[in-house]
């Protein structure tokens, strides 16, 4: 035999080697299909995740702006507005692109009492009274509520200034009020205001259900609203950045930097992290798996070479050297690595077409994820196998044959 092994020979004697035990193969390919079929779910997953955000992410928080007056630091440590909302607030906001519904709300000072009748007893223990908001008639529709019966006020109503008032459903029970047919009534700061309606849910602002609401030109007329606490602007999905910058700009042009305003992350962001959410789970899971598979790999590789030790003495007694010994066992492992990546990003890309079709998603792989699959494979393998080849080429031909 001459002193080079071809590469042929070298190849031939690699797969001999490693289809010589096939239940062995199965055992140490299965942590490298694992791992690699976790990091090209984890690509699939993240990258189908961001095509469904629009219709998965949590709409409310992302429709939603609010715009409050900015605050310094005034004498005594105490905060002072450096503006305020105007009261023509609306208007100015509805014509920008992605607005949907706006509306001015403000709260009142805890001075202002609600009672449900206006008797006064003497002996009877002092009860809290719910806070009274001021909204827009939009507001409902800002913040997705539903009635529980009667209606919401309207612009009429808060153009006229009318002594109406809708309540939250806590606010309501405290009250002792269940129904608006009839016409309840309820004292607010001493006058009789109606009851027109009584709201059970909300989107946003849960506090409105222990709030009797008020409009907000009633307020500012009959209960000496100063001015609007903030704005609350429902918008297109993704305006939110847009709508952000322009409405400081649509209520103060020459001071927009005076208002604190609270918008959703563009589209893009929200994709981001929920891609980078999910990479970070997988990817653990893909690594941990990849670990094993590796740990697999090395030990198969090593349990081998002391299996074959009379094979490695007899072919270095015939002239082959260290290097051939060593590109041998190396070729064996990097083999099975590729066969665990094949086998790896095949179930990968199984896992996420079966998770798709159960969640009617559409699935999204970007084309290099099944080529890197492999080539991790290829490396895991490449890796594990370096210590055993290496073991295997220092095999002494007459250790090894007195041992065989």
């Amino acid at each position: 035999m001459s002193g080079q092994i071809s590469l042929r020979a070298l190849v031939h004697e690699a797969f001999e080697g490693i289809g010589s035990r096939p239940s062995r193969l199965v055992i140490t390919l299965l942590g490298t299909v694992l791992g690699i079929a976790s990091l090209v779910a984890t690509i699939g997953f993240a990258q189908t995740a961001a095509g469904q955000i629009s219709q998965q992410f949590d709409a409310l928080a992302a429709t939603r702006v609010t715009v409050e007056p900015g605050s310094t630091q005034g004498p005594g440590g105490k905060e002072r507005a450096t503006s305020r909302v105007p009261w023509d607030a609306v208007e100015r906001v509805t014509p920008l692109a992605g607005v949907v519904d706006a509306a001015l709300v403000g709260k009142l000072p805890a001075s202002v009492r609600v009672e449900a009748v206006q008797v006064q007893d003497p002996s009877e223990p002092q009860k809290s009274s719910p806070p009274v908001i001021a909204a827009s008639p939009d507001l409902l529709r800002v913040v997705k509520g539903g009635l529980q019966t009667g209606r919401f006020f309207d612009e009429g109503h808060n153009e006229r200034r009318d002594r109406v008032v809708v309540l939250g459903a806590e606010a309501a029970k405290r009250l002792g009020i269940n129904r608006v047919t009839g016409q309840p009534a309820v004292f607010v700061d001493g006058r009789a205001y109606t009851v027109i309606g009584i709201i059970d849910s909300v989107g946003t602002r849960n506090n409105l259900l222990d709030s009797v609401i008020v409009p907000v030109q009633t307020a500012r007329s009959e209960l000496a609203l100063a001015s609007p606490e903030s704005l609350d602007i429902r918008i297109d999905i993704g305006a939110g950045p847009v709508v952000g910058r322009q409405a400081p700009i649509a209520l103060n042009p020459n001071s927009p930097d005076t208002f604190k305003v609270s918008a959703p992350a563009g589209s893009s962001a929200l994709q981001s992290e929920v891609e980078s959410d999910v990479n970070v789970l997988f990817l653990a899971i893909g690594i941990v798996a990849l670990i094993g598979g590796g740990i697999g790999i090395a030990n198969v590789t090593l349990l081998s070479v002391s299996e074959r030790r009379g094979e490695i003495g007899l072919r270095r007694a015939l002239g082959a050297r260290t290097r051939d010994i060593a590109q041998q066992f190396m070729l064996e492992s990097v083999t099975i690595g590729v066969l665990g990546g094949l086998i790896g990003v095949v179930v990968g890309l199984f896992a996420l077409i079966g998770v798709c079709l159960v969640q009617g998603w559409t699935p999204v792989l970007a084309p290099w994820a099944a080529p890197v699959g492999v080539v991790v494979g290829a490396l895991v393998g490449l890796i594990a196998g370096g210590y055993p080849a290496m073991k295997a080429a220092r095999v002494e031909p007459v250790d090894a044959l007195r041992d065989a």
